[in-house]
């Protein structure tokens, strides 16, 4: 997946969607011509994985081993977990964790998952996203909005993205993917916390794909 560097600086009419916890996660992962970056192509395969099997077996138990499988070019045990579980280099929860700030903190309680394969799950709904975020992050760029008009861009890119993958969305009781209930709560900065956003975003995904 490519990856565009897009600035959405803070400024007296609108908020810095490009400085959140799930954005430098990901840049740091993606773009770090390190071992990280080699861990983030680790990452993608089992991203991938996960994404076909539940849209070509969605009524298929995951587990690990099925991911294993059916990751390409090839995958195994050890990798799996190195991306997934409670011994998983560079998990998304820790930033929040680490970022210290209450709605951080919000996020990933909510997002905390005691199942590996779900945690994978979620971070593979970032990955997924990824390229709706940056369009979205272009088009909000372009000119100040109130609000309730950025709210709107957002929801709409959610739904195009759910739309495009409706099994890996509708995967985990329709949770959106971290990142866009974060762009949400930044933009609302502070007047609306974590579960709230992240049960209003899992209403629009339900009702899209059951429309």
């Amino acid at each position: 997946m490519t990856t565009m560097t897009l600035t959405m600086h803070a400024t007296p009419d609108g908020p810095d969607l490009d400085n959140t916890v799930v954005g430098r996660w990901h840049r740091r992962l993606s773009s770090n011509p390190t071992a990280k970056r080699s861990h983030w192509r680790t990452k993608t395969i089992y991203f991938r994985s996960v994404a076909v099997l539940v849209s070509t077996a969605p009524t298929t138990q995951l587990t690990w081993k099925s991911i294993v499988d059916a990751a390409e070019p090839h995958g195994s045990r050890s990798t799996f977990y190195e991306v997934a579980g409670a011994h998983a280099r560079h998990p998304l929860i820790d930033d929040f964790i680490h970022d210290g700030r209450m709605d951080s903190i919000q996020l990933a309680l909510y997002y905390r998952r005691n199942d590996a394969v779900a945690q994978l799950l979620d971070e593979a709904k970032v990955w997924s996203y990824w390229a709706h975020r940056e369009r979205l992050l272009a088009v909000l760029s372009a000119a100040p909005r109130t609000k309730e008009a950025m709210e709107a861009e957002v929801t709409a890119s959610l739904v195009k993205w759910a739309k495009s993958n409706p099994d890996l969305a509708a995967a985990l009781n329709y949770a959106p993917p971290a990142c866009v209930v974060e762009d949400l709560m930044v933009i609302w900065n502070g007047q609306l916390a974590a579960i709230r956003a992240a049960n209003k975003l899992t209403d629009v995904v339900r009702t899209e794909l059951a429309a």
